[in-house]
């Protein structure tokens, strides 16, 4: 096995054994076989795309099964080979479709022509894919080391589209460019700039996908507003939903009206207690449990109802737990409760409902605890007049930008460590998982500013993007300009796409940790660093005086 796509790959070079994840090396075996499935799939579907053949289908498909590949989303190899069949099968229907408006044969790719032998084990046969990939781009590791960023990119590029897709939110734009990126992994004759443009592309691709999901969620829950959520559990009947997917919960919430059950939030779903539509339809969404997702083993344990996940991240369940676990859309672990969807994408809750009447829920109240989310791009730019007043007064000396995914390792505490530090004349807006470093943390306000605001979810990094946008406006200065530094943590593929949006828009001095992908050789590192100034954390007090100097 190799596998280098997350931060917490093994030693920081990575894992050939076993995942650090918990994935074995069969799945990540089928994972990469499915993969290059996808790569077969794409001049296919380019193809079919120029003669005007519909490829929607396609299309959603591959955002769903790229998604599930990504770090801690799905350990079922019996799902994998599923997603292969149907990629195949899907791959085989454009062609006839495309040969039927053709005058002659057409001639396609190896990977375009490839089929599984289904009579042997399809685990082998995605290492031998692996050890062709790895040995076809051996001769220049940059040219690897890019092809790897741009696939990483595109698999969180993939993840974002599939849930904008499932708000109704589409644009073509990104299904094309995902089939040339995977196409282009098949052509030897793209240089170092070749892929250092293209991975700029999967930055300038994933800002419209955020932007998409952006309106889906705004356009369906309304702009996040500041909130209070209680931390402390509530007697009754309980459902835990964790992930990222909003629409999910809000079916669960449907499903549950009128049930006596109160529906808790976990790890990157916080934030959906900002949206003023979900609060005020469903006054069972109570409050929010738990905390990051590397968590989830204690957490999960100690929650005396069901618990849904709905996407990333997964860790491999303990015994104790895994009956009363749930998992949906491109989620699984083999032998868990897998709930499919219906004719409307939506599954059928009913199950984990049950299972959530028949367990104790909560004995009685726990003594309050509270944090505040909802500061989004409008509730920030609102009060930007107040927010340029403080700056110009002085009041305000430096805004922060902490946030990104949270992991095991113990170094990750530099990120607690440096909010803890920043002075009281400054600002820390936060979002994603890495917030539960420090999301509790009483940092008072200057003015009637909070010193610390929870952005939202990973993908709203766009909203962030435009709170930046915006005061660079007000202030008549470009975002580099600003006093605002960004300290960013990574874990897996959705980070990488957001950090390849971050360049692409030219945004400067990006500190980077715990430690720099595994997959970024030391010269493109050094291309990127000398372009955009992009470095690796040090201390708290060390990149804290830099930042403020």
């Amino acid at each position: 096995m190799f596998c280098e796509q997350c931060e917490q790959t093994a030693s920081g070079q990575g894992c050939h054994q076993w995942g650090a994840c918990g994935k074995g090396p069969d799945v990540n075996a089928v994972q990469d076989l499915l993969i290059y499935c996808l790569r077969g799939i794409a001049p296919v579907a380019l193809k079919a795309k120029e003669l005007g053949i519909d490829t929607h289908a396609v299309d959603v498909f591959c955002c769903e099964s790229m998604f599930a590949t990504m770090t801690n989303v799905n350990f079922n190899r019996k799902r994998f080979y599923s997603y292969i069949r149907e990629a195949i099968a899907q791959r085989e229907k454009l062609k006839t479709e495309i040969q039927q408006m053709s005058d002659r044969p057409i001639s396609w790719s190896v990977a375009a022509t490839y089929q599984p032998d289904w009579t042997d084990s399809l685990v082998a046969q995605g290492e031998e894919v692996s050890r062709n990939f790895i040995a076809d781009s051996s001769q220049d590791i940059d040219i690897f080391s890019l092809k790897l960023t741009v696939l990483y990119g595109l698999k969180g590029l993939a993840s974002y589209s599939f849930h904008a897709q499932e708000l109704g939110q589409e644009d073509d734009r990104i299904y094309s460019f995902c089939h040339q990126a995977l196409a282009a992994l098949e052509e030897p004759s793209l240089g170092l700039e070749d892929w250092v443009n293209l991975a700029m592309k999967v930055g300038e691709m994933n800002l419209l996908a955020m932007e998409l999901l952006d309106a889906g969620h705004t356009n369906h829950y309304g702009h996040p507003i500041p909130t209070v959520v209680p931390l402390n559990a509530k007697a009754g009947k309980a459902i835990l939903v964790s992930g990222h997917d909003i629409k999910q919960l809000e079916a669960i919430l449907q499903q549950t009206a009128n049930t006596g059950i109160n529906v808790y939030t976990h790890g990157e779903l916080l934030p959906a207690h900002g949206y003023p539509v979900l609060k005020q339809k469903y006054p069972h969404l109570y409050g929010h449990y738990g905390t990051a997702w590397q968590n989830q083993t204690k957490d999960f344990a100690k929650f005396p109802g069901a618990i849904v996940i709905t996407t990333n991240c997964l860790m491999p369940p303990h015994e104790h737990y895994e009956d009363k676990l749930f998992t949906l859309g491109p989620v699984g672990y083999p032998d868990i409760n897998y709930l499919e969807d219906r004719a409307n994408l939506t599954p059928d809750f009913s199950p984990a409902i049950h299972k959530a009447l028949a367990l104790a829920g909560f004995a009685e109240d726990e003594p309050p605890r509270q944090v505040k989310t909802g500061f989004a791009r409008n509730a920030v730019l609102n009060v930007s007049d107040q927010v340029i007043e403080a700056v110009k007064q002085g009041k305000i000396r430096h805004f922060f930008l902490v946030g990104g995914c949270d992991g095991a390792k113990p170094d990750r505490n530099y990120y607690t460590e440096f909010v803890d530090q920043v002075p009281s004349d400054c600002v820390v807006l936060t979002l994603a998982c890495g917030k539960f470093r420090f999301f509790d943390k009483e940092m008072g306000e200057i003015g009637n500013i909070p010193r610390l605001m929870d952005v939202g979810q990973c993908n709203d990094a766009y909203s962030a993007i435009q709170i930046a946008l915006g005061l660079a406006q007000a202030f008549d200065i470009g975002v580099n300009e600003l006093p605002l530094s960004m300290i960013l943590s990574w874990y897996e593929q959705k980070a990488v796409a957001v950090l390849l949006t971050l360049l692409y828009l030219g945004i400067k001095d990006i500190r980077l940790g715990p430690t720099l992908p595994a997959f970024i050789s030391p010269n493109v590192f050094a291309i990127l660093s000398a372009k955009y100034n992009l470095q690796a954390i040090t201390t708290p007090e060390a990149d804290l005086a830099a930042c403020l100097n």
